[in-house]
């Protein structure tokens, strides 16, 4: 492959063939009077040559022809995303200049890649998002230089441990599958700054996240998580998403408040006010219910509770953003705790006393269902 051991030309082209309706990709001279910018025709081998990208995504296509391949080796990106493909050739191999392979919305399987896929060292994103994927295949583990992999809205159930191996990676996106677990070994994945995981069934979290000391965004709404690991509080997160958790929803659903007795009101009302009574005065079981009385955590509030008490959501906060729910009581649901800190991307977070003001269950609501801002992993969906 001479070419592809050139110098990569000054002057690049793109061949553009998306949405042109094809159900197999045409021959290479049809190919080249698709480029941006145009081509030298009386120089076919230049031009092929200049070619870096091309892309052929919404089409029909079924396979990747050799002719391909061998007529523009000095492909660094290849979009053949939304076709038909079920299978890729050992051919890709030899495009040592490779850096992009987007092929989501295919029928690739696990058995479709090349066995030697793995050793594509140029590669730096691949996108295998919306095909048929059962398990990762093993191939791609073996990618030691890749930075970014999309396996989202696949059939996966289980990360194999050598996920670990991919220490390059520095966006994985794994949402839209069926994992119920994650393996301890993505903490080996120091690179990494956004994770992925929205839309499985994870119950639960390894604890080496803590190890992750570059993550910036995580994503795990729409799982079935109850608890999160502690160790979560040490990493610098700016977006974290938990909706749709039973964690979350619990929260929420317990954010009822029952109107205190007539003996409560009594007894808030002599704590409050500080009445003395005498022992003697009063029987023993009332005595005894006054001493149960807790502090509302409102630091502004000197107001006390015994059974009634509004159940409020507060955020471990960090860099001015919220991160993990913690739970705590307040006396009355007009006694407004320390106020959730929204993410500065919200539209309603504009800090104006109208907002301050908001209940506090409203504004817990808010932050945890994210009711009005898109999901932070959005922005890694596509490429």
């Amino acid at each position: 492959m001479a070419a592809a051991d050139d110098e990569l030309p000054t002057m690049t082209a793109t061949v553009d063939l998306s949405r042109s309706f094809l159900s197999e990709l045409p021959d290479v001279g049809t190919m080249l009077r698709h480029c941006d910018p145009p081509l030298p025709a009386d120089d076919t081998a230049a031009a092929r040559r200049r070619v870096t990208r091309l892309q052929a995504d919404h089409n029909s296509i079924q396979t990747l022809p050799t002719c391909v391949v061998d007529a523009f080796a000095n492909l660094s990106v290849l979009d053949v995303s939304d076709n038909r493909l079920t299978h890729i050739g050992d051919e890709l191999l030899r495009l040592e200049r490779l850096e992009v392979l987007l092929a989501k919305n295919n029928l690739l399987e696990t058995t479709s890649l090349p066995k030697d896929f793995g050793r594509m060292a140029s590669l730096k994103t691949l996108n295998l998002g919306g095909n048929c994927f059962q398990d990762l295949p093993p191939q791609v583990t073996e990618m030691a230089n890749l930075t970014r992999l999309f396996l989202g809205n696949n059939q996966i159930r289980e990360l194999p441990v050598e996920i670990g191996n991919m220490t390059s990676l520095e966006v994985l996106y794994l949402g839209g599958n069926y994992l119920s677990e994650i393996p301890a070994t993505v903490g080996y994945l120091s690179c990494l700054t956004a994770l992925i995981l929205c839309d499985n069934q994870l119950h639960s979290l390894p604890s080496t996240v803590c190890h992750l000391s570059q993550l910036q965004s995580l994503s795990l709404h729409d799982n079935r998580l109850t608890t999160l690991p502690p160790e979560l509080t040490k990493l610098n997160l700016l977006d974290l998403s938990l909706r749709n958790n039973p964690l979350v929803v619990k929260f929420v659903q317990d954010m009822v408040y029952e109107p205190p007795t007539l003996l409560e009101l009594a007894a808030r009302r002599i704590k409050i006010k500080n009445i003395q009574y005498s022992r003697k005065d009063l029987p023993q079981t009332l005595v005894a219910y006054l001493s149960t009385a807790k502090r509302c955590v409102n630091p502004k509030c000197k107001g006390v509770y015994f059974d009634s008490h509004i159940k409020q959501v507060n955020f471990v906060d960090f860099c001015g953003k919220y991160r993990l729910p913690l739970l705590e009581y307040l006396c009355l649901p007009t006694c407004n705790s320390h106020p959730v800190v929204l993410s500065s991307t919200d539209e309603d977070s504009d800090g104006d006393d109208d907002a301050a003001a908001r209940s506090s269950a409203d504004r817990i609501k808010k932050v945890l269902l994210s009711e009005s801002k898109p999901c932070p992993s959005h922005r890694y969906q596509e490429n």
